[in-house]
């Protein structure tokens, strides 16, 4: 049954630009009244975070628009203090929407005497007040599972296929996506059967942790313009020695849709001076100067499919359905492009 009062949403520091567009799509092409609420974040001098909501929340549903990326830690605290301020104004229900869900590559035990870092969060979370997650490609989506409450993964694919199929209008007879590793073979293949591509892997092999020792082609990319499709680009050495692979056989072109830039380090040097035509990439986490910069790094808006996914949390309908479709062009009223 539809809520009676409209969704409140409030930001974090992480990604303020992606949380305005949000209630900005909300309040323009849905027809509500939604802003950001008010609210004050601030560092004491020993750096500790304090946060003082201005307004009014008994009884609200309140979203928390909150990435967990660099600084990972500072922008955990935020959310998980953000979570209990509304807790304890009484707030009706908490949905921490994170775009970037930080520590989810610490999904699983690799060595004897680890921690498992995704599931921690997920206790924090919880603890903190919060009752429902909504994020964007999980880097695992078993950490779904370390939650007992309800967890909504979106997925990036659908937002690719839409600028795939404009990008390359006339030449989608000669796209092959990629899958750079066997693991992320379901996500490639969700986005192949999208734009009715085919389907090639990279399988490496490493001597050892963190270090690409040999990378193999598996399928034949002569000729094909190439698309890397990944969760995450970190550092992006992988990505650039995939890419180089790719072209010496016999690719005619290499483009990569990232769902995360992470983009730490090296990274956008490494990709302004790659093989790669175009680094594609959504602003799940916002982009730094450097990135915003770059001549071959572009970025998707989600704010489209975070907002309908708030509406229908808010309404009690299916966000899964959001995704049946065969595509995403009614929630972004035709206008991707536009949005770019």
């Amino acid at each position: 049954m539809p809520a009676l009062n409209e969704p409140k949403l409030i930001s974090g520091n992480a990604n303020k630009n992606l949380a305005k567009a949000i209630t900005r799509r909300m309040t323009v092409h849905r027809g509500l009244n939604v802003d950001l609420v008010d609210a004050r974040i601030e560092r004491f001098n020993d750096q500790e975070i304090f946060i003082e909501v201005y307004e009014n929340v008994r009884g609200e549903d309140m979203f928390i628009i909150q990435s967990t990326s660099n600084p990972a830690n500072d922008n955990l605290m935020e959310l998980l203090i953000m979570a209990d301020a509304l807790r304890r104004s009484s707030a009706s229900r908490i949905t921490a929407v994170i775009p970037y869900f930080g520590y989810a590559r610490q999904d699983r035990r690799t060595k004897a005497r680890t921690p498992i870092s995704a599931k921690l969060v997920a206790n924090l979370l919880v603890e903190a007040g919060v009752e429902r997650i909504l994020t964007l490609d999980l880097h695992a989506t078993q950490i779904q599972g370390f939650f007992d409450i309800p967890v909504d993964n979106l997925y990036a694919a659908p937002v690719f296929a839409l600028d795939i199929l404009h990008q390359f209008s006339d030449q989608l007879k000669d796209v092959m996506v990629v899958s750079p590793d066997v693991g992320g073979v379901a996500r490639a293949r969700e986005l192949a059967k999208r734009i009715n591509a085919p389907l090639s892997i990279v399988d490496k092999r490493r001597e050892r942790p963190g270090e690409v020792a040999e990378m193999t082609i598996i399928g034949d990319v002569k000729g094909k313009k190439c698309i890397i499709v990944d969760d995450i680009c970190d550092t992006a050495g992988t990505l650039c020695k995939a890419a180089e692979v790719l072209i010496e056989n016999g690719a005619a072109e290499v483009h990569s849709y990232i769902t995360h830039g992470v983009l730490s380090g090296p990274a956008v040097e490494r990709i302004s001076n790659s093989v790669m035509k175009s680094l594609v990439i959504t602003d799940s986490i916002q982009a730094t100067g450097p990135v915003a910069k770059a001549s071959n790094i572009r970025i998707v808006p989600t704010a489209p499919i975070f907002a309908q996914a708030i509406l229908n949390i808010w309404n009690g309908t299916s966000v899964s359905s959001l995704f049946e479709t065969e595509t995403l062009e009614p929630i972004y009223d035709g206008q991707l492009q536009r949005l770019l």
